[in-house]
């Protein structure tokens, strides 16, 4: 596990992001900058708090940890499926190609659970019937593990058109995605999520969700964004589950949801300002964070300074159209 200390140290440096002249960068998503050109973009993971709304406080090493355990993924699945990844310079870039995104989100879950209007848990606890079109069995508990994986699509877009809840069968007659494709994305995203299970489980973790977001390039479909992260999926602690669960505690993470709960604690409940975590806390999910990463790929990690604005106009370079 990486120095607390160095963690602590890293915190006022933690929120930049580096700015290529005449690139047009702009910032899009929560944790990159996108510099685009036709053909092609690079995406530089930088060190902000995301997937909370309205949260900017810096969080060391976070975007390193999203890039370098992505792109680690990428390379464990690609004869699942393939991915927009180029190259991966620097432990702050990804050089990827552009992709045509698949108008849903594929969030696969192992265990019913979740707070928000669109968790499955909350579906199931308030009766509705058949949540996303699943027939699943009576008498769960929340943080259950679900007899088999299932998948929860929801859609990606705007304001009004993000995180509507579908069916399997609402993703094709609606025609969102042509329906050959989309069984191709069910049977791809639930293989995917099988080995994000088997590693989770040799490193003393439970994978129990994720979201996936997949695209075309040239009318092939690949893995586009953030894979098996602590951003994107939801970890528990394998040890320490079975406890927690039958005395109704929440499993312990590594995951963001140690900050959403710390939000909770202050009273925050998604509206008005967004209190800035202190320094134990921001230590605490940095070193989550990194527990993870090293415990998934079995590898030290090891931070890596901003990249040069050189050493990013070269990664651009060599694959300019």
């Amino acid at each position: 596990m990486i120095d607390r200390g160095l963690i602590h140290d890293a915190i006022p440096h933690a929120l930049s992001a580096t700015h290529l002249e005449g690139l047009g960068a702009r910032h899009e998503g929560k944790v990159r900058d996108i510099y685009l050109q036709p053909g092609r973009r690079l995406l530089v993971a930088t060190d902000r708090l995301s997937a909370f709304d309205r949260i900017i406080a810096a969080i060391p090493f976070k975007g390193q940890v999203l890039n370098q355990l992505s792109a680690w993924w990428f390379e464990h699945t690609a004869d699942v499926v393939g991915n927009h990844v180029l190259d991966v310079p620097d432990p702050n870039v990804t050089v990827g190609r552009e992709a045509q995104a698949l108008p849903v989100e594929i969030v696969v879950r192992g265990y019913i659970t979740g707070v928000t209007d669109t968790a499955l848990w909350t579906l199931y606890d308030q009766g509705v019937d058949r949540p996303y079109g699943l027939d699943l069995p009576a008498g769960l508990r929340k943080n259950d593990r679900l007899p088999t994986p299932v998948i929860t699509p929801t859609t990606k877009g705007g304001p009004g058109e993000h995180d509507e809840r579908l069916s399997s069968a609402e993703v094709v007659s609606r025609g969102l995605v042509e329906p050959r494709l989309w069984a191709q994305v069910q049977e791809v995203a639930l293989e995917v999520f099988r080995r994000g299970q088997e590693r989770a489980a040799a490193a003393g973790l439970i994978l129990v969700d994720t979201k996936y977001e997949m695209g075309l390039i040239d009318g092939r479909l690949v893995l586009i964004d953030e894979v098996h992260t602590p951003d994107s999926s939801r970890y528990w602690q394998a040890a320490s589950y079975e406890a927690d669960h039958a005395a109704g505690r929440e499993p312990e993470g590594l995951d963001k949801e140690y900050v959403r709960r710390w939000l909770k604690s202050q009273g925050y409940a998604g509206e008005g300002p967004v209190p800035a975590p202190p320094a134990d806390v921001v230590v605490e999910l940095a070193a989550r964070y990194i527990d993870a990463f090293e415990r998934l790929t079995g590898q030290a990690f090891v931070p890596g300074a901003q990249p040069a604005e050189a050493r990013l106009q070269q990664a651009l370079s060599a694959y300019r159209a």
